[in-house]
Parts: C-alpha cells; sequence; structure tokens
C-alpha cells in the first residue's frame, strides 16, 4: 500500500487501467451474453479513455516519471492484446488480422528498445495515433454491437463500421509500422 501512496496521480490511473484488464478478460471469458458484452465494453471505453487522462494530467502537471514512460505504453499494449485476442475468441475478428497487428506491435517495441539503448528518442507518429483511435474505437464498437436495446439495423451498422475500423486500424498499422522502420533504418543499419 504504500507504493500506491507514493505514486503520483497518472500512474495511478496506469495502474487501474493495468488491474481492468483481468477483470475484463474474465468478463469476455467467463460469461457470454449481451450482458457481458456490455460490461465489457465499458471496461475497455473506461480503460481506454484514462489512457488518454493519464498522459495529459503527467504532461500538464509535470508529472512525467520513468515509472510512467515504461508503464503507460506497455499496460496499452496488454490492453488491447486482450481485447484483441478476445475478439478472436468470441469470433468477431479473424485470427490473422491480430497476428499482424500485433507483430507489427513487437516489431515497434524492439525497435523502441534499440533506440533507447541508442539514445534515440522514438515519437509517436499521427499515423500511429490514428492507428490507435481506429483500433479502439472498432474494439468497442464490437464488443457493443450485440445489445438488445440496439434496433436489429442499428446493430448491423455498428457491427460493419467495427469491421471496417479494424481493417482501418490493420492498414494504419502496416504503414506506420514500415513508416518507423525507414525513419529508424540506421538504427539497424549494422546487419
Amino acid at each position: 500500500m504504500s507504493l500506491w501512496r507514493k505514486m503520483n496521480l497518472p500512474n495511478r490511473i496506469t495502474m487501474l487501467r493495468f488491474l481492468a484488464v483481468p477483470v475484463f478478460v474474465l468478463v469476455v471469458s467467463l460469461f457470454h451474453s449481451w450482458e457481458a458484452d456490455f460490461l465489457a465494453g465499458l471496461l475497455f471505453i473506461a480503460a481506454a479513455c484514462t489512457d488518454f487522462v493519464d498522459g495529459y494530467l503527467a504532461r500538464s502537471r509535470n508529472l512525467v516519471t520513468t515509472f510512467g514512460k515504461f508503464m503507460d505504453p506497455l499496460v496499452d499494449k496488454i490492453l488491447v492484446t486482450a481485447a484483441l485476442v478476445a475478439l478472436v475468441a468470441m469470433e468477431r475478428v479473424p485470427a490473422w488480422v491480430v497476428i499482424l497487428i500485433l507483430a507489427r506491435e513487437f516489431a515497434i517495441t524492439g525497435l523502441r528498445t534499440v533506440a533507447v539503448s541508442e539514445n534515440v528518442v522514438i515519437a509517436a507518429s499521427s499515423l500511429g495515433k490514428l492507428k490507435t483511435a481506429c483500433q479502439m474505437t472498432a474494439i468497442a464498437l464490437l464488443l457493443l454491437y450485440t445489445m438488445p436495446f440496439f434496433a436489429p439495423a442499428f446493430g448491423v451498422a455498428v457491427y460493419w463500421l467495427g469491421q471496417f475500423l479494424m481493417y482501418a486500424a490493420l492498414v494504419l498499422t502496416l504503414i506506420s509500422g514500415w513508416d518507423y522502420l525507414l525513419k529508424c533504418k540506421n538504427l539497424l543499419s549494422d546487419y
């Protein structure tokens, strides 16, 4: 508990997002109903929103820490990975789409690790941010389209919008991954 007290507010928010992941996984794994989809969707949306909140607070209040720089992107990747794998298990997203998205994430994380060892900072690109926005929105829509209070046609529209955004996220994932590799090719030039 003393560790919790020592953390600043942005890092506490990051850790709450991390703690939401196993709850999200339990809900989507153990319960197969629209209520579970609704709860999982709300959990995911709340967790995704905290990503923007903790970053804003850390920057605006000058509370950026090494712990936060490490944990924030790691927790984001854990949350998105859990949601994408859940969507594959729910048969709402093809496995090959998730494999390509996760492969890019691992590659760019590895590239960032190499960059840090060379004292180079790789800032998030606008393509990467757009990819994240499409991905997060697609995940939320694909979790929530089954709600019975949606008119059938609206539920179908939500599903297809989620699918469209997931494939848009896939395309942006591949393009932004290639862009990162091109910008950092000098880091990998000693092959």
